[in-house]
């Protein structure tokens, strides 16, 4: 069943019933159902189940329904006894990535990049409360006064933020981004995210073991690309990736998968990315995969980077490959020891390769906008020369973002290292003459 379908059955239950009846059923079910049983079955069984209880107590004590309306209902109980409500359609379908709930009448989704407001919305507050509790009891967190915002991972994958009043002055705030299954370069090739000749050049850099940064605004897809970026890492490397959110799906089979943990209520319990970072230098990897650097842990990343860990992965929020530079030199600044701007220079142009930045368009598709190999080297000022750029056409009328990816030579040390590596260089781009510093830039 499609998600419209679905909401269309939640607005027939609505219309066919008390707001509060659900719950009636709900209680009513609860009542039957004998809860040390349904321990001893899987979800799918335990979904069956409940709605054979439900169906029995419906004709035993309900209206008289449609088959339709008996059968909205019916899975609308479920859904809040099981799982999340009003919330179950959307989980349920593939297409929706995001869910952003402003308050018991406001709900948005994002699907295909594009944000837009649904009918379904929660009964009342009280609802909404008992579905944010229901998420986070699930991780062992709690969400009140004293504690009004809790940022955790659901056992399914999905990500979830909640923030409360006194906080949010709109009410309950409930966002929950959902990963889709990991995409392989190929697949982001045939969607247009970036051209084949690009693709092959990235996979030659990752086996190579070139120092990559993908950078990018919220929501452009780093995630996604940094998990297809991994797929070149040969499978007999020790990879440690290192996440505040377990989110990375690597296909390899000797993975170590860190996450970082928050404070507990009483503030204590603290494990930051940092002391992750720090930790997996001391577990012997091939290499280190960290999916956002925020702060100093930038430092031990680009230390690690300058020490024998090369050919590691990380993503930056940046809005261009010349911010994603200096966004990294504050980051690094972050460190609680004193570090001069021009030792963390040096850290830079020497630990940083490639940045691969993503952009998202006006019409909300995702795609690689630029890729520059940094030409700086030791304090010198920085500098970034570009290998590909996605050129923009002029908008239409249809709203649809066109444009052709361009390429370029590469600078002869980059291309003598893919050589070295057994890497063939695509033809789309070639090597630049000696001393070509044609697309060579200052980063201001």
């Amino acid at each position: 069943m499609g998600l419209k379908d679905r909401l269309a059955e939640d607005r027939l239950v609505e219309q066919t019933s008390e707001r509060g009846s659900i719950q009636h059923w709900r209680q009513r079910l609860l009542e039957e159902i004998n809860l040390d049983d349904l321990a001893m079955l899987t979800l799918a069984q335990r979904r069956i189940r409940l709605e054979k209880v439900v169906g029995h107590i419906l004709s035993r004590e309900g209206p008289v329904l449609s088959d339709r309306e008996r059968s909205a209902i019916i899975r609308r109980v479920v859904d809040e006894a099981l799982g999340l409500g009003v919330l179950e359609p959307l989980l349920n379908d593939e297409s929706v990535t995001e869910i952003m709930v402003n308050g018991p009448d406001s709900i948005y989704i994002e699907r295909r990049g594009k944000v837009e407001r649904i009918d379904t919305t929660f009964a009342s507050e009280e609802q909404l409360h008992q579905t944010i509790d229901r998420i986070v009891s699930q991780v062992n967190r709690r969400v009140d006064e004293s504690s009004p915002m809790v940022d955790a991972r659901l056992p399914t994958g999905e990500r979830v933020n909640v923030i409360i009043p006194p906080l949010s002055l709109s009410g309950p705030i409930l966002t929950i981004r959902r990963f889709p299954k990991p995409f392989t370069i190929d697949e982001l090739v045939g969607k247009g995210s970036l051209d084949e000749a690009t693709g092959v050049l990235l996979a030659a850099m990752v086996r190579a073991r070139f120092n990559i940064v993908v950078d990018g605004g919220t929501g452009t897809g780093k995630t996604t690309f940094l998990n297809a970026l991994s797929g070149f890492v040969p499978g007999f490397e020790r990879i440690v990736t290192i996440e505040d959110s377990a989110e990375l799906q690597l296909q390899q089979e000797h993975v170590i998968r860190l996450e970082s943990r928050p404070p507990n209520i009483e503030g204590t319990g603290q494990v930051s990315i940092r002391d992750l970072v720090r930790n997996s230098l001391r577990m012997r990897p091939d290499r280190i995969i960290v999916g956002e650097v925020r702060g100093g842990e930038t430092m031990d990343m680009l230390q690690a980077m300058n020490t024998g860990h090369d050919g590691s992965l990380v993503t930056v929020h940046a809005n261009s490959a010349d911010d994603a530079i200096y966004r990294l030199q504050t980051l690094a600044s972050m460190s609680e020891v004193k570090i001069p701007f021009e030792a963390i220079r040096d850290q830079i142009n020497n630990a940083i390769e490639v940045i691969v930045h993503l952009d998202r368009a006006a019409d909300g598709s995702r795609r690689v906008g630029e890729i520059a190999v940094v030409a700086s080297n030791r304090r010198n000022d920085f500098r970034m020369q570009t290998l590909m750029e996605f050129v923009k056409e002029p908008l239409g009328p249809d709203r649809v973002v066109r444009g052709e990816f361009h390429h370029y030579p590469l600078p002869r040390h980059v291309a003598q290292r893919l050589i070295t590596n057994g890497e063939s260089i695509p033809q789309a781009f070639g090597v630049a003459e000696e001393g070509d510093l044609s697309r060579t830039r200052g980063v201001d």
